[in-house]
């Protein structure tokens, strides 16, 4: 015979509250903030680009010069993971990324294309504002690419950087708390 509790968790203490210790854990675990991985000099307005092969190799030149890893071995890894299936995650918008050895933490950059360019992303709608996310592998990437997915999530926040002025107003916009 299974008893009902089985499959339910207990709760933290016999009241059902968090405890002293689940509240300490809570408050030891660092907040992340898209700002620890995004420099206002990594945000790009109005990036000419043809296609998504060279998207991707400008962005690999541009994260190069960034983190002093080789744009070839960037290159390589963006295409690897694209080859999975395309980083266009639909209402034009795509965030490219890739796990890149040799990185000491997550790098972004943002930029806003000249015209959208196909990115054979799920709902076949072009694409012109790119999140690219480089990460050393340290276990911290989903986290940083699920902080920027629910930013870009946001209609109103996709709308504000195609219209944005300036790559000041970008990034505020994008590491506002």
């Amino acid at each position: 015979r299974i008893s009902r509790n089985t499959f339910s968790p207990k709760p933290a203490s016999a009241t059902g509250s968090p405890t002293r210790a689940d509240a300490s854990r809570l408050q030891m675990e660092p907040v992340m903030h898209l700002s620890d991985h995004l420099a206002l000099e990594n945000v790009a307005l109005d990036l000419p680009s043809m296609s998504k092969h060279k998207l991707l190799l400008q962005l690999a030149e541009r994260a190069s010069t960034r983190t002093g890893v080789e744009a070839g071995v960037i290159a390589k890894a963006l295409s690897a993971r694209e080859s999975l299936g395309s980083t266009g995650i639909g209402r034009g918008v795509a965030i490219p990324h890739a796990l890149v050895a040799g990185l000491p933490k997550s790098f972004a950059m943002v930029a806003r294309l000249a015209r959208p360019i196909d990115f054979e992303a799920v709902d076949d709608v072009p694409v012109d504002v790119v999140v690219l996310l480089l990460s050393p592998g340290t276990g911290q990437n989903l986290n940083v690419l699920s902080l920027f997915a629910r930013q870009l999530r946001d209609d109103a926040t996709v709308n504000a950087i195609r219209a944005a002025r300036s790559a000041e107003e970008v990034f505020l916009l994008l590491t506002r708390p």
